[in-house]
């Protein structure tokens, strides 16, 4: 699938409103579009790190769902699934929503998942 097949799949399936109008407001321009969809966002040792808006290059909800799932994935084929996810969120834009959608993605795998109940430095879960 090339990226312009990617950003229309994007564009009809995409349920928020904030990233549809991002993805509408991008439809004639096919420099945005390619950088946007080219390739999927780079997971490094800091682990997901982008900017934040539609596309597969950037951080957003499906982004974050995708590479949990591919934990969960992990967790249950290596026999781990039976342990407690623990997920922390700080100050960044969406950083709650983005711990909320991973605890989801574990439960829709049967994997439990518990969130600190308030904000937490960067270094205090690990």
């Amino acid at each position: 699938m090339d990226y312009q097949e990617t950003y229309l799949r994007w564009r009809t399936s995409v349920k928020e409103e904030n990233l549809l109008y991002e993805l509408e407001s991008i439809r004639d321009d096919d420099a945005q579009i390619k950088e946007r969809f080219i390739s999927d966002l780079p997971f490094g040792t800091a682990g997901l790190r982008g900017v934040i808006g539609a596309g597969i290059t950037r951080m957003n909800r499906y982004i974050v769902g995708r590479a949990t799932q591919g934990l969960a994935n992990y967790l249950l084929a290596d026999g781990k699934a039976g342990k407690c996810m623990v997920i922390a969120y700080d100050s960044r834009q969406f950083s709650r929503e983005f711990a909320e959608e991973t605890a989801c993605v574990f439960a829709g795998n049967g994997i439990k998942a518990c969130i600190f109940k308030h904000l937490t430095s960067v270094p205090e879960l690990s």
